[in-house]
């Protein structure tokens, strides 16, 4: 049987303007017809609520919400990152949904680097970030999920090959899980050792050549599976975000009941 997947950075609902991209409409309907139509097994979504000055967390999240209310057949998990005061409003959180049942949910904070930087005459740090995990069952599998957004030090000057708490921290909680796993996310990391270092690690990209940013010709968004799982076909679907999906498909190698 073939199971698919699905990743995408919706920053916050925000509809993609070519002529004025800093100033958005924000339409969370458009964003779910999308998923609605791409009807994949598992979706993993980042920057799913907006973040605020001052660190405000909405609650309940409100996007998270809708999706949840929408996405007919799926169970749902949400997560905001740790509070920082001075947040900068982009999207935040990450959500994890499902046609088959989630478990075991854990979240993993992921550390903020020492640097600061200027937004909004504000001088800033970055904030933590999360990985949120869960599992599910196919075919009397476990699966495990794992869901990301890193920080995108190449926006600040600087690379994560420089700053690696964050992937590394990924990379060693990817490598205590058993059995067929996906790891998926927005890893802002274009040109940078972070795919190389997660195949090391025994995951692969399911692709690593098409652009899936509109700002720039980057690759920062994958999705990464391991030796228990064979790649069936992948895609990069262009969406209303100023990100576009990655969607995979795969199938069960003879390692996953191992």
């Amino acid at each position: 049987m073939i199971y698919s997947a699905l990743t995408l950075n919706i920053q916050n609902a925000q509809l993609w303007d070519e002529e004025n991209p800093e100033a958005c409409d924000i339409c969370i309907q458009d964003t779910i017809a999308f998923l609605l139509a791409q009807d994949a097994d598992v979706i993993f979504l980042q920057e799913v609520e907006c973040g605020h000055d001052g660190g405000l967390q909405v609650e309940p999240p409100p996007h998270f919400t809708e999706l949840r209310r929408r996405l007919n057949g799926y169970d749902g998990i949400f997560a905001y990152p740790p509070q920082n005061e001075l947040e900068i409003p982009f999207g935040l959180g990450l959500a994890i949904f499902s046609k088959t049942k989630l478990r075991d949910r854990s979240e993993v904070i992921l550390p903020a680097s020492q640097i600061t930087f200027e937004y909004g005459g504000l001088s800033r740090r970055p904030s933590e970030r999360l990985l949120l995990t869960a599992s599910t069952v196919w075919e009397g599998v476990r699966v495990n999920l794992a869901n990301t957004h890193l920080q995108a030090y190449f926006v600040l000057g600087t690379t994560s090959d420089v700053h690696r708490d964050q992937r590394n921290l990924v990379e060693a909680e990817m490598k205590k899980l058993h059995g067929p796993s996906i790891l998926a996310g927005d890893f802002n990391a274009p040109g940078e050792g972070l795919v190389e270092q997660f195949h090391t690690a025994g995951f692969q990209s399911a692709q690593i050549e098409e652009t899936t940013w509109r700002r720039e010709p980057f690759v920062l968004d994958h999705i990464f599976y391991n030796q228990a799982l064979i790649l069936h076909s992948h895609v990069v679907i262009p969406t209303t975000s100023d990100h576009h999906a990655v969607r995979a498909e795969f199938v069960f190698s003879g390692l996953a009941k191992k």
